[in-house]
C-alpha cells in the first residue's frame, strides 16, 4: 500500500464540503477527524490554526496540505476535502483552493512526515491529477487517485 494509503481511510474524505473560509473548514475538518478517529475537535483545529499563524499551507494552484504535529495521534493521519466553492487560503498564487490535504502527524515524528508532504505535492503538482480530483464523484474514486503510485 502506499505511503498515503496508509493515512488516507475512506471515512477521512469529504467532496463538496460547504465552508466559506479557512477557519470554517479547520472546525469541519476537528468534526470529521473526531467522529471517524475519536481526536479531540478542538485540539485538531488549534493544532491546524497555530501552524497556519506561521505561514500559509496553500500550495497554489487551489492546492492547500494544512498539517501539524499533534500529540492525540500515534501515527500520521489525513484526510482530503474538496470544497464545494473556493477558500481563500493565502496561497503563493492568491488563488483560492479547493482540493485540501490534511495532515497530522505524532509530536516526535520527523522524516515520515516529511516524506508524506513531499509525496502530496508531487502529486497536486500535476494538472491533471488536480483535474481529476474536481471532477470525482467518490471518495472511492478520489483514494484511488491520490494513493496510486
Amino acid at each position: 500500500m502506499s505511503l498515503i494509503g496508509e493515512i488516507l481511510p475512506l471515512s477521512h474524505i469529504v467532496l463538496d464540503m460547504e465552508v466559506g473560509s479557512k477557519k470554517r473548514l479547520f472546525e469541519e475538518a476537528g468534526l470529521l477527524l473526531e467522529r471517524e478517529s475519536s481526536l479531540s475537535h478542538a485540539d485538531v483545529f488549534e493544532c491546524l490554526f497555530a501552524r497556519e499563524k506561521l505561514g500559509s499551507t496553500g500550495l497554489g494552484q487551489g492546492v492547500a496540505i494544512p498539517h501539524g504535529r499533534y500529540a492525540g495521534v500515534k501515527q500520521a493521519t489525513g484526510a482530503f476535502i474538496r470544497t464545494r466553492e473556493p477558500v481563500g487560503f493565502d496561497a503563493p498564487d492568491g488563488k483560492p483552493v479547493s482540493l485540501i490535504f490534511i495532515l497530522l502527524v505524532p509530536e516526535n515524528a520527523t522524516g515520515e512526515h516529511l516524506e508524506v508532504l513531499s509525496k502530496l505535492a508531487g502529486k497536486f503538482s500535476q494538472k491533471s491529477i488536480r483535474e481529476s480530483l474536481m471532477t470525482v464523484s467518490s471518495a472511492e474514486e478520489a483514494r484511488a487517485i491520490l494513493t496510486e503510485e
